[in-house]
């Protein structure tokens, strides 16, 4: 039984998604502010967490951050009532790997978690770091190394770097990535692929506006160029 953190502090919508999420057969722990949601995730190691990202004593986002930064890398599904793309990006850039926009249906989230749950688990093969312009790239921890910054992928970022790595050279279409990533129709929408390319650019690209290795093509999806 898979161990669920849901990070909220509205009561009501914590305990619709408690009821929901044990319905469904998850086991389900709570935090109603952004230090408790910390302290847990690190102590109670669940198998995913779904944050909140306005909350009290600590934001969602910072949460998020200091959890990647602590060497964790279990799926983290943000929750927001904000529907401006640059907090997706936010989200993304501290390691965040989806999320879900309130109001919500509790199937597209279902859907979501039970996605993340099944892509969580990593290939012994896939411990390595790879070397992306300048910079070190670790696909199991998420690690990215640029110069003097770190960054910390998210688990979906990490799964798209890796298709577009063994399809080097090869536009991958959009809807290629949704079908193998996520496994999910009609969700999430290309905007949530395209969302997760802008954050793997800031990450590895030293020029994120103009790309050198991770190049979109036009009315199909993206490539990968050594």
């Amino acid at each position: 039984m898979a161990r669920i953190l849901v990070a909220e502090d509205q009561a009501d919508m914590a305990m619709g998604l408690r009821d929901n999420l044990q319905f469904e057969g998850f086991e389900v722990i709570e935090a109603a502010d952004g230090d408790a949601a910390l302290k847990k995730a690190l102590a109670d190691r669940p198998d995913l967490i779904l944050l909140d990202v306005m909350m009290p004593k600590m934001e969602g986002l910072e949460v998020c951050r200091r959890v990647r930064e602590a060497g964790f890398t279990i799926p983290i599904i943000m929750l927001t009532a904000k529907s401006q793309e640059i907090d997706v990006i936010k989200g993304f850039e501290v390691g965040a790997d989806d999320y879900v926009t309130k109001p919500f249906s509790m199937r597209e989230l279902l859907a979501r978690i039970r996605a993340a749950l099944r892509r969580s688990g990593v290939a012994p093969h896939l411990s390595r770091v790879v070397r992306i312009g300048q910079a070190n790239v670790d696909l199991v921890t998420g690690k990215v190394e640029r110069g003097k910054e770190v960054f910390r992928m998210g688990h979906f970022e990490i799964e798209i770097l890796k298709m577009l790595l063994d399809k080097a050279e090869q536009p991958v279409e959009r809807n290629h990535i949704l079908a193998q990533i996520w496994g999910l129709d009609p969700y999430p929408t290309n905007r949530t692929v395209d969302n997760h390319i802008v954050s793997l650019r800031r990450k590895i690209e030293e020029d994120a506006k103009n790309p050198k290795h991770i190049i979109t093509v036009h009315s199909i999806g993206y490539k990968f160029v050594p």
